[in-house]
């Protein structure tokens, strides 16, 4: 018999062979059984390790005020402010703004590890309190989301958005879409809108915003206006109607976002200082004070001066035939001056009532092979529109978009209550 054989009678290799594993006692099967805990991250830091102290920063309040109070000296606070300026200055905390304040409890105190400030509700700037310092710039996980609204304007465009549960931002981008195209000044009860558009959230549920709009028939005077936001990564990234067409022009309806116009052009008006008849070359746009004035196209800064009849202006050269001119600002814009580049939309001033004015206004003119012109009865020019090369592709994106447009449906009407005309008896 060979060896092993006999080892094996002998019952050597019993323990090994036979031998049950030891059963798992109830512990055992309960780890087993539970899930592993995840961890909590606020910020990109540990929740569950700290204790979190959210506040506002008050009137007043500055970086050190906040620090000593969680127990950080000034050597720490002084090397935070001077050494990471250049990522964020503490001197530019804003009152109103939110804070998280991470800390340990030591010895009875909050000691503070980590200072986190929102500076808008997407951004944050993280201070490392710990060992030497450091601070970090941050960003909330954006999820955009398509959405759809549509309603049919009574009043104003404005309400009416807001009433079908829209935001103040989304009736800013819509009325910049079609800025070029519709006079919002002219809109009339039964006008409707339909629109896709994107909106921004946070942390599943949180609305931090408007995005972009990507599709909107805005019906006006009996004709739909379509609008596509077309971006193809290299040539266009521009809002076109269905046909290709641009709905950009090379200029601005309007030198303001949102304004009503108190005087037009007008050959034999009574100038309400000076009390006599004047012409009066432009359109003025009254807003309050301080509202932002827009170059309505690309062109150069010929002047950025003050007279006694015009006040605070800016004349802006776009090109060999068309020339605009803005009046009565309170103040210019920061870098307009004499020969600046200035591109369509840019903020050139601000509205006031410098000059011969009566109140806070713009006054815009128009000049057109050196003539004075009303800008509201120009043909303006348009932008090129899509290219053959392109027209396929956009076709292929757009129909789509209109077909979702033209589906949707607009509020239903409340029904109205009957008329009710009494006769009159015939004595």
């Amino acid at each position: 018999m060979t060896p092993l054989v006999i080892l094996n009678n002998l019952g050597v290799f019993d323990n090994f062979v036979n031998e049950e594993p030891a059963p798992e006692t109830h512990q055992e099967q309960e780890e087993a059984l539970s899930p592993v805990k995840e961890v909590q991250m606020k910020y990109g830091l540990p929740v569950d390790s700290f204790e979190l102290i959210d506040n506002v920063i008050s009137n007043g309040e500055s970086f050190s005020n906040i620090l000593l109070n969680f127990g950080i000296d000034y050597s720490m606070i002084n090397r935070i402010a001077t050494n990471y300026k250049d990522i964020f200055d503490v001197r530019n905390l804003r009152s109103g703004k939110d804070y998280t304040i991470f800390a340990e409890n030591l010895d009875s105190s909050q000691i503070a590890r980590y200072m986190v400030y929102k500076p808008s509700a997407i951004d944050y700037v993280v201070f490392d309190l710990r060992d030497t310092g450091n601070v970090y710039l941050g960003a909330e996980d954006v999820e955009v989301r398509e959405k759809s609204i549509s309603g049919v304007i009574e009043s104003s465009l404005y309400e009416s958005l807001l009433d079908q549960g829209g935001s103040p931002a989304l009736a800013v981008e819509l009325s910049k879409v079609y800025a070029w195209t519709i006079d919002f000044f002219r809109i009339q009860p039964g006008d409707y809108f339909k629109l896709i558009y994107e909106e921004n959230y946070i942390q599943d549920s949180i609305k931090v915003g408007t995005g972009r709009i990507l599709a909107a028939d805005f019906h006006h005077s009996g004709r739909s206006f379509y609008s596509f936001f077309y971006d193809n990564d290299t040539t266009y990234r521009d809002y076109f109607d269905e046909q290709g067409r641009s709905l950009r022009k090379a200029f601005l309806k309007a030198p303001l976002d949102f304004f009503r116009i108190s005087s037009r052009f007008n050959p034999r008006r009574f100038h309400p200082v000076l009390k006599r008849v004047k012409p009066h070359l432009g359109t003025d746009y009254a807003a309050p004070h301080g509202t932002p004035i827009m170059s309505t196209a690309d062109g150069e800064v010929i002047a950025a001066a003050y007279t006694r009849g015009n006040g605070n202006y800016v004349k802006v050269r776009h090109n060999s035939t068309y020339t605009t001119q803005y009046l009565h600002m309170s103040k210019f814009a920061k870098g307009i001056r004499k020969g600046s580049r200035v591109r369509q939309g840019d903020v050139i001033g601000y509205v006031g009532s410098t000059g011969l004015a009566t109140g806070p206004h713009v006054c815009y003119r128009f000049w057109v092979n050196g003539k004075q012109v009303d800008p509201l009865s120009q043909g303006l020019p348009e932008a090129e529109p899509i290219t053959d090369e392109f027209m396929p592709s956009f076709q292929d994106f757009m129909m789509p978009l209109k077909k979702r447009i033209d589906s949707l449906k607009l509020p239903l009407e409340e029904p109205q209550e009957p008329k009710v005309r009494l006769a009159q008896l015939q004595s």
